[in-house]
């Protein structure tokens, strides 16, 4: 098959399922069976499954329950509606269907998550990606942004300033994997108890034009852990916006601009000064291809 051939069938194939992601999101408070929703993509019930999981992750059923979790939730945050009819206003058939699936997903009742009055693990709808801005050759994908409120932490580690992706030279580039070369040989001798390697963009702290941007390549401590050898952050409590991504680390700043360009103008939250964080799980290496991390952006509702 041609190479042209081959991206023609790409297209059609993400055109069909941003068709079926359309219906699954104007539908949600409807009955959604898998052979219905087949019927949107062109797919055989069998077919529209094996390509959903392949491009999403999850399965058909999986995203449905997650999104109209989601919606559920926001309600009980932002108005008095009773449990029973934002249950049945979601599409689920009982509020006792309804609290047993938002117990599992969420790990509390609906009544705890509404009294704490934070958004925790929201999930948005699938949205795709411009190619123009993900890695060369790949015709697009689909991200799927959460809403998160993450408690104040510590951050201890090396502290530089970059020029970040909207600057007429961006510098981060180069500045970065410097900070993080400056951490590694920091703790190699003591190194710290948790794995997960975290970043810290302190947009709140820029210069005057926005553009230079101090850079922090470190870890959360504990008051018990503080190194001495390195400096400390304080990063207040703040809901964010988190972008999972999963490829080239030299190509992230394309998917952060995205975000910033297309995802958040469109969504029901706006930016905010605060302090962006990259979240680096164990075993992540910048050589790897298809490294996953996650990019937490400050976000407030409209």
């Amino acid at each position: 098959m041609k190479g042209g051939d081959v991206i023609r069938q790409q297209y059609e194939r993400f055109n069909r399922i941003e068709r079926v992601l359309q219906y699954i999101n104007d539908n949600l408070a409807e009955p959604l069976s898998v052979e219905h929703i087949a019927e949107q993509s062109c797919w055989s019930r069998w077919q529209f499954q094996r390509v959903f999981i392949s491009e999403t992750g999850l399965s058909v059923a999986q995203y449905v329950r997650e999104l109209r979790l989601s919606v559920a939730a926001e309600q009980l945050l932002t108005t008095q509606a009773r449990q029973l009819d934002i249950a049945l206003a979601c599409g689920f058939e009982s509020e006792v269907s309804f609290s047993r699936s938002f117990r599992q997903f969420f790990q509390c009742t609906p009544g705890t998550y509404r009294r704490r009055g934070e958004r925790v693990n929201l999930r948005t709808p699938l949205t795709l990606v411009a190619s123009k801005y993900h890695q060369p050759n790949v015709v697009g994908k689909l991200l799927q942004i959460r809403v998160e409120t993450r408690p104040a932490f510590v951050l201890a580690g090396a502290e530089g300033t970059i020029d970040g992706i909207l600057a007429e030279e961006p510098n981060f580039s180069d500045v970065v994997p410097r900070l993080w070369a400056d951490l590694k040989q920091i703790i190699a001798n003591n190194p710290p108890s948790s794995e997960v390697r975290i970043g810290a963009i302190a947009v709140a702290e820029s210069d005057p034009t926005g553009l230079s941007l101090p850079y922090w390549a470190g870890f959360e401590v504990t008051d018990e852990e503080t190194p001495t050898e390195l400096a400390l952050l304080q990063v207040p409590a703040q809901q964010y916006a988190v972008i999972p991504y999963k490829g080239p680390i030299t190509e992230l700043h394309k998917t952060v601009e995205w975000f910033i360009f297309h995802w958040l103008p469109e969504s029901e939250y706006c930016g905010m000064d605060g302090y962006d964080l990259e979240i680096y799980g164990p075993g992540f290496s910048v050589m790897d291809e298809n490294a996953s991390m996650e990019y937490w952006v400050p976000v407030r509702s409209k």
